[in-house]
């Protein structure tokens, strides 16, 4: 698929079809995010998924209200990355972790698109069950749950800024 294709068909999805995502598309999808730049090549991102239904129900109960609302149907992918790596030695240490975490879901979301999936990122959740439910290590810290799977009706395109409200070149 042409790159300027994906990124307009990646959009945040808020209602899914009652469609799996198949494991053997969760792991090509995670491999395409391993690709992503790191730090000193120090790929500290993790995932946690839910395939299962048992798992699906657990981190859907652990959403609050809104989000559960827009991700029903859809599996779930829980992002973190390991503390104390990226960047090491700098204040901003885990900010470098969170950017390379972030780096790599935007590689995630758009081998997601490619293979027909869609993704919604959201950042509210109940962290201490989902740690619990996937015994996330304490040295990582997680950030985003992306729900996952195939968009039940189209998204309105979102209106972005003119390039020169946020870009300066001298």
């Amino acid at each position: 698929m042409e790159f300027e294709k994906l990124l307009e068909l990646r959009r945040s999805v808020r209602a899914y079809r009652e469609e799996k995502v198949s494991e053997d598309d969760i792991r090509e999808i995670i491999r395409c995010a391993q690709e992503a730049a790191s730090w000193k090549n120090s790929q500290t991102g993790r995932y946690y998924v839910s395939l299962s239904d048992e798992a699906i129900n657990e981190v859907f109960e652990d959403l609050p209200d809104f989000n559960r609302n827009s991700s029903k149907n859809a599996s779930y992918i829980v992002a973190t990355f390991k503390k104390g790596i990226s960047g090491s030695g700098s204040e901003e240490a885990d900010l470098w972790g969170a950017y390379d975490l972030g780096l790599q879901n935007s590689y995630l979301m758009l081998k997601a698109s490619e293979l027909g999936y869609d993704t919604l990122v959201m950042g509210l959740r109940d962290e201490k069950k989902i740690r619990e439910y996937f015994n996330i290590p304490e040295d990582e810290i997680m950030l985003p749950v992306i729900a996952i799977g195939k968009r039940s009706k189209d998204p309105n395109k979102p209106v972005r800024k003119e390039l020169d409200e946020i870009l300066v070149i001298k």
